[in-house]
């Protein structure tokens, strides 16, 4: 039996929790086959985790409500619509609980694909571990989601690194941050101090990257900003990476310019349209600087 994740036990427990007890009894007897006796919500929820095949036979379950799929969703801070059924959900799902590609000091791990000889670095997969990477790292700082958090620090930036952080709500707003230590520390009070979410949208309008001749390379990608399970609109961010010459998978932030758009901005009663980069591939490369 191959069994859940880390991370997938987590979500799993979570979700289980917006369960009544009676169905979570019910369904500890149907996985385990009723040989697992159980008398409370504590032990049916254990048993269900421990004997479950894998989170999607988990999620697939008839008393696995679509209902309680979307809820969990909303609480995870995740855009979701009423329109979505219960397949589409548990796909959201299973991706939130999906473990990181690599930590930092290893990212991104060369692969067959990305790496099939000289000069053959596959750029958007190399985008689309990073941003894996970073904002599983950077949410985990946020006292609100009860994960365990992971090292975040100064250490996956360059010294010289700068933030350019710019928010447009109630007006407009602009701040610059010079160095690793302030550029590292900014965005951290974003996530443990403000409480924000930043859900990356890492689809083909979502995620773009381009490398210069000189090895920056520059990685944009659009998303949501939530706080537990309020939509406040949506951001844009640039980042420009460089490989440590140190150690050959080992990638740090040169650079990073965050714009966040907040729901006001699109007018009462208006729906946040799909995070998409609004820059072309060709406009990227005004950031090799």
């Amino acid at each position: 039996m191959a069994g859940l994740s880390s991370l997938e036990k987590v979500g799993c427990r979570e979700l289980l929790n917006l369960l009544q007890t009676e169905e979570l009894l019910a369904l500890s007897d149907t996985v385990t086959r009723c040989i697992i006796h159980v008398t409370n919500r504590t032990e049916a929820i254990h048993a269900i985790v421990t004997y479950s095949e894998s989170a999607r036979e988990l999620l697939k379950r008839r008393k696995v409500h679509r209902d309680t799929i979307f809820a969990y969703l909303e609480r995870q801070g995740i855009q979701v619509f009423p329109s979505f059924d219960k397949h589409q959900l548990m796909q959201l799902a299973l991706e939130h609980w999906k473990e990181p590609v690599a930590v930092m000091n290893q990212q991104p791990q060369p692969t067959e694909a990305s790496t099939a000889g000289p000069g053959t670095l596959n750029y958007q997969l190399l985008g689309e571990e990073f941003c894996r990477w970073f904002f599983h790292l950077l949410n985990s700082q946020n006292p609100s989601r009860e994960q365990q958090q992971d090292e975040w620090g100064p250490q996956h930036f360059w010294e010289d690194a700068i933030l350019k952080f710019s928010y447009s709500t109630s007006e407009q707003n602009s701040e610059e941050y010079a160095g690793a230590q302030m550029a590292s520390l900014r965005l951290l009070a974003l996530v443990r101090e403000e409480h924000l979410f930043l859900n990356p949208n890492l689809d083909a309008s979502g995620l773009k990257c381009v490398n210069s001749p000189h090895g920056l390379v520059v990685v944009a990608v659009a998303g949501t900003v939530h706080r537990d399970a309020l939509c406040l609109g949506i951001f844009e961010q640039i980042f420009g990476l460089i490989r440590c010459p140190l150690k050959k998978n080992n990638w740090k932030i040169k650079y990073v310019n965050l714009k966040i758009v907040g729901q006001r901005t699109f007018g009462t009663g208006s729906p946040i349209p799909k995070p998409s980069v609004g820059y072309q591939t060709s406009e990227l490369r005004v950031f090799y600087g």
